[in-house]
């Protein structure tokens, strides 16, 4: 007890001390911040964006037409090449992150990651241009001369270098501009728009005018200029980029996250043996510590993964000196354990996004190719091409998210009382339904395809257009955009949310892995059943599509996505959101977002109380 009496009188002492000089820190760094960032930096940043967007879609959109059209690759080899790349480039983002989180910041990582993609775009789009580096062509798609190993290391070094860039854009996008703005619980309920919701809808115009223009010059003009106007465009977001840099609202990095979740469990290793005090009060906090990773508030005290709580026990050698330096591989904050348990609570969820992906990673590249043996005409003498089917998706992306922010939210908000409508976790499981949905009505079209593909005796003929209009796959584009809606966005808004403030860049990283890993999966389901469905019945024929059981594929995914349904409702049910001790800001003068401040408390769930001081400042 004299122990513990000494301990809370030490921490008395220390919080009294901190105090004063943190709160003049904080509005120090906090005057500094709001000279910067705010509605004037978004013309910069957007530019960016939807150059940067235009680009990558107008790339990788119909990538699978000029790898089996031009370099003459089997279906399931070039889907797979794509896939496997979509999943490196997924994976990029955890080191760029952990780059821009440790020691480069946000504005550096992304215009390095930039440069590198414009690299690989410059590469692939000379590769298109000289003949000598893609095989001769095969109009007829029978017995076709593949591209040889020197020929397709052009293509693999091209989209190495795209994914190496991707993984400085992607990860630090989102949390560079949420930088700009005041993104505390406080903030984004004052405000009448939702940043997540309208990034998709920027993302979603840009690639909406790459699937219309960049795809019909790549199928009627030549795909030499078609990817010369993407490696264009990309040069452009960068010059955007750059030109605003004198009005962003920079976060200096603090060191490696990696290394704080690190010091936690060490420290909480070292001090399995001890025993907790039974007032969770006692376990140490250090504002000043903790200053520079909680700007927008101190993570608090839960009572989850108890055994980590050790590494903020404060044993009788360590309460001697109350004003000495920490060794953080000893002794933890309690913010920094708090920053380790969200983590932790937020990777079941996460996970539910896996199995999603592997579901669809392949579903772009297959309906392509059905899209190409039905009827594409518009008119007599026009006919769309079949990449620009994703049309269909990206504009009930961007009207959905209109609806969606406009009368859904209002809607929903009078019968929940939450600012968002409804949680990201209620959001993300419709996302999970309607994505199940477009997945059987995928199934069932393919049924209805073959049948007409069969009665007018087209089976044999790859190449045949089967009399069936290209718009009976318009339904299920139009579902996977609205599981967008629900799915993406909220799952990108859950990891921004549940995340340390200091942890963002790598929590969108997060995001991206899922992509990543369900992408490998993806290509190991496909490649599993390429492999075990037989040659005469194949499923996933290489060049016959009419031959194959595309429509079995579709059902084995849906059932996949049923199991993965199941598996996040119950970790939804059991989540508990994070603790937070919010610094709250009410915006006075637009993008300067001068406010009065205060501190307070949010209560834990058992009712205790801790009195918290607070400061007011006009910035």
């Amino acid at each position: 007890m004299e122990i513990e009496k000494k301990i809370k009188d030490s921490m008395e002492v220390i919080e009294k001390e901190e105090d004063k000089e943190l709160h003049i820190n904080i509005n120090k760094k906090r005057k500094k911040c709001y000279r910067r960032g705010g509605i004037r930096t978004l013309p910069f940043i957007l530019a960016n964006e939807v150059c940067d967007r235009f680009a990558s879609a107008g790339f990788h959109s119909n990538l699978i037409s000029y790898l089996t059209q031009e370099l003459n690759m089997p279906l399931v080899a070039a889907s797979n090449t794509l896939t496997n790349f979509g999943g490196t480039s997924s994976f990029t983002p955890l080191i760029g992150a952990l780059i821009a989180d440790s020691f480069a910041g946000r504005f550096w990582t992304i215009t390095v990651g930039s440069l590198i993609y414009e690299l690989g775009l410059v590469s692939i789009t000379v590769s298109t241009i000289l003949p000598n580096l893609r095989p001769p062509p095969c109009p007829t798609q029978v017995n076709c001369q593949e591209a040889t190993s020197s020929q397709l290391w052009i293509l693999y070094i091209s989209l190495l270098l795209t994914s190496i860039g991707s993984g400085g854009i992607r990860p630090c996008v989102v949390p560079f501009s949420a930088d700009q703005f005041n993104m505390t619980k406080n903030g984004v309920a004052s405000r009448k728009w939702n940043l997540f919701n309208w990034y998709f809808f920027i993302m979603g115009f840009a690639s909406l005018s790459a699937l219309t223009i960049v795809v019909y010059v790549q199928d009627n003009l030549g795909w030499g200029l078609g990817l010369g106007i993407p490696t264009i465009a990309m040069l452009i977001s960068i010059i955007a980029f750059v030109l605003g840099a004198p009005l962003y609202k920079t976060v200096k990095p603090e060191g490696s996250p990696l290394v704080r979740l690190a010091q936690v469990i060490v420290a909480a290793v070292r001090k399995r043996n001890e025993a907790l005090p039974e007032d969770p009060k006692l376990l140490y906090q250090n504002r000043e510590l903790d200053a520079a990773i909680s700007l927008e508030g101190r993570l608090l005290h839960s009572d989850q993964y108890k055994w980590l709580d050790k590494a903020a026990i404060v044993t009788e050698e360590e309460a001697k000196d109350p004003n000495a330096t920490p060794n953080l591989w000893k002794l933890a904050t309690v913010h920094r354990v708090e920053e380790l348990k969200s983590i932790i609570r937020m990777l079941p969820i996460w996970a539910s996004g896996i199995l999603l992906i592997t579901s669809s990673s392949h579903l772009h590249s297959f309906v392509i190719q059905q899209a190409r043996s039905m009827d594409r005409h518009l008119s007599h003498s026009f006919q769309i091409s079949p990449a620009n089917m994703s049309i269909f998706s990206v504009l009930t992306m961007m009207t959905g998210v209109i609806l969606y922010e406009r009368f859904f939210v209002p809607f929903a908000r009078r019968f929940t009382g939450n600012p968002s409508g409804i949680t990201c976790l209620q959001r993300m499981g419709v996302g999970f339904v309607i994505n199940i949905l477009a997945t059987v009505i995928s199934a069932l079209v393919e049924i209805k395809r073959k049948s007409v593909a069969a009665k007018y005796h087209l089976l044999d003929d790859p190449k045949a257009t089967i009399p069936i209009s290209v718009f009976w796959l318009v339904p299920q584009y139009c579902m996977h955009g609205v599981a967008e809606i629900f799915m993406s966005v909220g799952h990108l808004e859950f990891l921004f949310d549940q995340s340390p403030e200091s942890m963002r860049s790598s929590a969108t990283a997060l995001y991206c892995i899922t992509t990543a890993i369900g992408n490998y999966m993806g290509t190991l389901l496909v490649s599993l059943v390429h492999k075990y469905t037989g040659k005469e019945r194949n499923w996933l024929p290489d060049r016959n599509l009419n031959r194959g059981r595309l429509d079995y594929y579709y059902f084995l995914v849906s059932g996949i996505q049923v199991i993965n349904l199941i598996y996040y409702v119950i970790c939804a049910w059991f989540y508990t959101y994070k603790p937070l001790e919010e610094i709250s800001e009410k915006d006075k003068e637009g993008d300067l977002e001068k406010a009065n401040e205060n501190i307070s408390s949010v209560n834990l769930k058992d009712g205790r109380e801790e009195e918290k001081k607070e400061f007011t400042k006009d910035v």
